[in-house]
């Protein structure tokens, strides 16, 4: 059994898909978003989506930061996180534009102050400016926010988008298949958007990131931060503390970076990047992915029929999961399970088209390559590729 599933979390979600398996799977069942028809005017031609996702267990270490440093603004990531998960995979569904944003946040008031709320409310804000300067116009509706301590020990941030969108202009993953290349966009680095280094860790595979990673003394000190039926040896089992600095290459060249901002580096939206995809390239991308919750294989769950899908050509691995699998000791097989490993974009076209994508996504500074590709098989599956092995997936 993995460290992972002894945690009481899943990448695949395996007991969530099957607990919906019922569920009426929309117009578009490999669609990365569930899409149905016009239901608020009743316009043939449109669909509707609505999607709720969130920063997961990120905001706990924005918790452990903030009580060891004091920084409020480490909330502000998490707003930000929270957001980029529902954002990015309405980009994958082809929607980039004039979005409606609910938050909800449920805290545990013993532990969670009001200045807490204001600076995620305040970070919420502050990306929505940022992403307008680009065109992209989302609309931020309030939310919910409930005192529910006998439920959550810290806080959760979590969000739902909506949006009305023309039929004509979505990704519904149905034209994907043999033949066809996979072109990934780094997750790490430095954008044109950002304003420092991005690790590249996303929103998932927090909860591990967070007991592999940090030291046992945030048991002691932060009994709040876990759950307590776990086993002593799956508990902050790592070397590291938040403070600990390390030294690594960036795009500036040497830099030495706390463990913090590693782990809590917001997560990128490739929303500015996709406008210009979506605006200008839309006939030749047959199939989009964002690679959150089941990291490398999450591409297996969309695809509309029998293929083999095989990565063979991946980003160097960035160093924050290099930290997490030293610490861990995880195979890589695991890894890519759960993480993204480097891409958290994935873009299905052709080769000609594969050259435009990628010279486009250097114009925001963000790496761009031919990562893998799509052949002919009797079943789903999936290989990629390693240094030292071939690691495969059905």
């Amino acid at each position: 059994m993995s460290l992972y599933t002894k945690r009481g979390v899943s990448a695949q979600k395996e007991e969530v898909h099957a607990a919906v398996r019922q569920l009426d799977q929309g117009l578009y069942p490999h669609a990365f978003c569930k899409m149905y028809p016009d239901y608020l005017s009743g316009d043939k031609d449109f669909i509707n989506v609505m999607h709720a996702d969130g920063a997961g267990t990120k905001s706990i270490l924005a918790y452990l930061a903030w009580k060891e440093t004091g920084d409020l603004d480490v909330w502000k990531g998490i707003a930000q996180d929270a957001i980029a998960m529902n954002l990015d995979d309405l980009l994958c569904a082809g929607i980039y534009q004039n979005i409606l944003f609910s938050s909800t946040i449920d805290r545990n008031k013993s532990k969670i102050p009001g200045e807490v709320l204001e600076k995620i409310i305040t970070g919420s804000r502050e990306f929505f400016a940022l992403l307008e300067t680009h065109g992209i116009h989302i609309q931020f509706l309030g939310g919910e926010t409930a005192d529910v301590g006998d439920v959550v020990r810290t806080i959760a941030v979590n969000g739902t988008m909506s949006a009305r969108w023309p039929k004509s202009k979505i990704i519904t993953n149905e034209k994907i298949k043999p033949g066809h290349v996979i072109v990934g966009f780094a997750s790490d680095g430095q954008s044109s958007y950002e304003q420092s280094y991005n690790s590249g860790i996303g929103s998932n595979g927090l909860t591990s990131a967070r007991h592999d990673v940090l030291k046992k003394d945030y048991a002691k000190n932060y009994p709040e931060t876990f759950e307590h039926s776990l086993e002593n040896e799956v508990v902050y089992i790592g070397k590291n503390s938040l403070s600990d600095i390390v030294e690594m290459t960036t795009p500036k060249g040497k830099e030495k970076i706390s463990v913090g901002k590693l782990l809590l580096s917001p997560t990128r939206t490739y929303a500015p990047l996709m406008k210009l995809l979506l605006e200008q390239y839309f006939e030749n991308i047959y199939g989009v992915i964002h690679c959150s919750g089941g990291g490398q294989t999450k591409c297996l769950k969309y695809l509309p029929g029998p293929m083999k899908i095989i990565k063979d050509h991946l980003f160097e691995t960035p160093y924050v999961f290099q930290l997490i699998q030293k610490n861990a000791g995880a195979d890589n097989k695991e890894m890519m399970q759960v993480f993204n490993m480097g891409h958290r974009l994935e873009i299905f076209t052709n080769e000609k088209s594969a050259q435009d994508l990628i010279a486009a996504s250097n114009q925001f500074n963000i790496p761009a390559r031919i990562i893998g590709r799509v052949e002919a098989h009797h079943k789903k599956s999936l290989e990629i590729h390693t240094p030292s092995e071939k690691i495969l997936y059905s």
